[in-house]
């Protein structure tokens, strides 16, 4: 059995780790809040361009008049090679929530025939770098606390490498978050931006030639011109889809985190009170056994 002063040495050390677990509770809960606000008000700036982007598209005579070399994000081609941006977190100390999102990655990949990866995150990196995946570009450093240029950065290296033909399409895979007790992996078909159902199709001869046909008004009128708007709406479109996906995933990392270092917290507590019971039957022992010696001793005297 452990002596006392072993015993109260380890009670020290865990009381330490508790205090430390406790603020990173803390810490955690106060991002956790703010993350959700802007993830909240940054939502109706993207469901705008969400519902732009659907009108646009479903728009017959705008579709007449798109050319897919002006706007190769649109451009459906046959799938060799598919592009994963993964959005993990930076650090650890966050329960599931790395391990499920890089699992769930594994398994979507496991149904391509050829990929590469765009890893957001240190520990997104560091494990697809140690099983040998192809990585076209990282980004880590604001896991927990993403801005608009840093998606912005993510979303140019998925743009490039779609245009350059690198990949043939691009999915997204991040944490969504629903609570703080509640996050699960989620894959969000990327590049190229699709249209929605019952919009003419934009792959081929057919859409080329309805461009020769007589001129058709649309539903909308554009201004600047359709194809402008395009341009700048689609990059736009895809950018925001990245940022939503980032600010989802800082979310359920905070909210991971709380709940671990709150359940650390608790076991803390849970070891304290079994050390301090521990202690006090050593100490017990050895007052006991010091009490024997004494009586022990006199008796000993007193025979003499």
């Amino acid at each position: 059995m452990p002596n006392p002063r072993e015993i109260h040495r380890h009670m020290r050390s865990v009381k330490n780790i508790q205090q430390i677990t406790k603020a990173m509770k803390m810490v955690a809960a106060a991002r956790l809040r703010r993350a959700q606000e802007k993830a909240a008000s940054s939502r109706p700036f993207a469901d705008k361009i969400e519902a732009l982007l659907k009108t646009a598209l479903s728009d017959r005579a705008l579709a007449k008049q798109i050319s897919l070399s002006d706007h190769p994000l649109l451009e459906v081609r046959p799938v060799r090679k598919t592009g994963f941006i993964v959005i993990a977190a930076d650090k650890g100390l966050a329960g599931p929530c790395n391990s499920n999102v890089l699992k769930h990655s594994v398994a979507e990949m496991a149904a391509c025939d050829e990929v590469s990866v765009i890893p957001v995150g240190r520990k997104a990196k560091e494990y697809f770098q140690h099983r040998g995946y192809r990585i076209e570009q990282s980004f880590f450093g604001l896991s927990d606390k993403p801005d608009f240029d840093y998606a912005e950065q993510i979303g140019s290296a998925a743009i490039q490498a779609f245009t350059s033909g690198e990949v043939d399409e691009v999915k997204l895979i991040f944490t969504h978050f629903k609570s703080a007790l509640s996050y699960t992996p989620e894959t969000v078909h990327l590049l190229p931006v699709l249209p929605p159902e019952g919009a003419a199709a934009l792959n081929g001869d057919d859409f080329q030639d309805d461009r020769n046909g007589p001129e058709e008004i649309g539903d909308v009128l554009f201004e600047p011109s359709a194809s402008a708007l395009l341009a700048d709406l689609v990059p736009a479109y895809v950018k925001n889809l990245i940022y939503a996906a980032l600010m989802q995933s800082a979310a359920s990392e905070l909210g991971a985190r709380m709940t671990a270092m709150s359940s650390a917290t608790d076991n803390a507590s849970e070891l304290l009170r079994s050390l301090e019971l521990s202690y006090n039957k050593a100490r017990q022992a050895g007052i006991t056994r010091e009490i024997n010696e004494i009586v022990g001793g006199a008796e000993a005297l007193s025979q003499e």
